[in-house]
């Protein structure tokens, strides 16, 4: 693969995004499937947003990066065609099997590596809402990369204590960016304030790095077998040797202090991966109930409800705080407040072989 040279960016080298596009959203059933990733759904949010609601997540993503020198989008084999036709612009890099973030972010990182001088990877889900500066505080964290070799997460304010985020505890502040003193997870309610209360970023999943930084940092990981598979020449091979573990399991949270720093995002972030992210971006009727897709509702003494749907009619009566989806022959009620619990429904789906 021949050697791509850019013209010189702010960070004086080549920015690549990269852009993860493996996964499901097992969170978004049932309009998210084993066979319709969240990332190629449209949920609407656009519509109310910018008027272009029939854009995808990924779409939306993709266009959120085209900043960059180059925009590369990592997916697995069962995604490939879908993304290619989803996003043509962009280079589609296929993974060799779904096995998360940390996986497919060093098999990309290989491959930018190989094919750009001296590049710095941007790393970006693509199923978030983003509004606001973004390119700024991408190219801000790319620079921050460049210049320490340190491994990049970017942070966000906190604008409410949530346990379904993650959270980054900040250390020393050096102005363009803050050192890494902790990663924490999810926590229960009473830690989520805590953690508000004193200052700690949600993790963003948005991360920027050299490859030559990530490659020190992941070399005592569970990375490693496929890291020397990839040297080898062997992914296939690399990928068999690993399990799935995301990038911050894998590397981010073993490295060393001061080897880990975050700069913060400063947009209006979200993480759409599940049902009751779609209240805080989308507009509530009277009731209090936001619709996405193409569904209808018709509510008597119903309030602060989700609804969403595929050309499908919902009517509610006498019930509040509920997520009522109905894609296809599925059909999903949960309380907003146990959203997040639709992951273990999908954990017994899968066991069933109905997802």
């Amino acid at each position: 693969m021949s050697v791509v040279n850019r013209p010189e960016s702010p960070t004086d080298r080549p920015l690549v995004a990269v852009v993860l596009a493996g996964g499901v959203g097992s969170r978004l059933y049932p309009a998210s499937r084993s066979d319709r990733p969240k990332q190629l759904l449209a949920l609407g949010e656009g519509r109310d947003r910018s008027g272009d609601g029939d854009d995808t997540l990924l779409e939306r993503t993709v266009a959120r990066v085209a900043f960059a020198d180059e925009v590369v989008v990592s997916t697995r084999p069962d995604f490939a065609d879908a993304v290619r036709e989803v996003v043509p612009d962009a280079s589609v890099l296929v993974e060799p099997a779904g096995k998360d973030t940390g996986p497919a972010l060093a098999y990309a990182t290989h491959r930018v590596a190989g094919r750009f001088e001296r590049p710095v990877v941007l790393a970006v889900p693509s199923d978030h809402h983003v509004d606001g500066d973004f390119e700024a505080a991408a190219r801000r964290g790319a620079r921050v990369a460049a210049e320490t070799d340190a491994l990049v997460t970017f942070g966000v304010e906190p604008t409410r204590p949530d346990t379904g985020y993650g959270y980054v505890e900040p250390g020393r502040d050096h102005g363009s960016h803050v050192e890494v003193a902790a990663f924490h997870e999810k926590p229960d309610a009473e830690r989520a304030r805590e953690y508000v209360d004193r200052g700690y970023y949600w993790n963003a999943g948005v991360f920027a790095w050299t490859p030559a930084a990530f490659r020190a940092a992941a070399e005592a990981t569970p990375l490693a077998p496929l890291l020397d598979a990839l040297d080898a020449g062997s992914p296939d091979e690399g990928f068999d040797a690993v399990d799935p573990v995301s990038v911050d399991h894998a590397v981010f949270e073993r490295a060393d202090a001061g080897d880990v720093v975050t700069v913060p995002l400063g947009v209006e972030w979200d993480d759409l991966g599940s049902w009751d992210a779609l209240r805080r971006l989308l507009p509530a009727d009277a009731d209090g109930t936001v619709v996405a897709g193409d569904a209808e509702t018709v509510s008597v003494d119903a309030e602060n409800n989700v609804v969403a749907g595929d050309d499908v009619h919902v009517s509610l009566v006498g019930v509040d705080d509920l997520a009522v989806v109905a894609y296809d022959d599925r059909v999903l009620v949960v309380p907003t407040a146990e959203a997040q619990r639709v992951r273990d429904l999908v954990a017994e789906l899968e066991r069933r072989g109905e997802f």
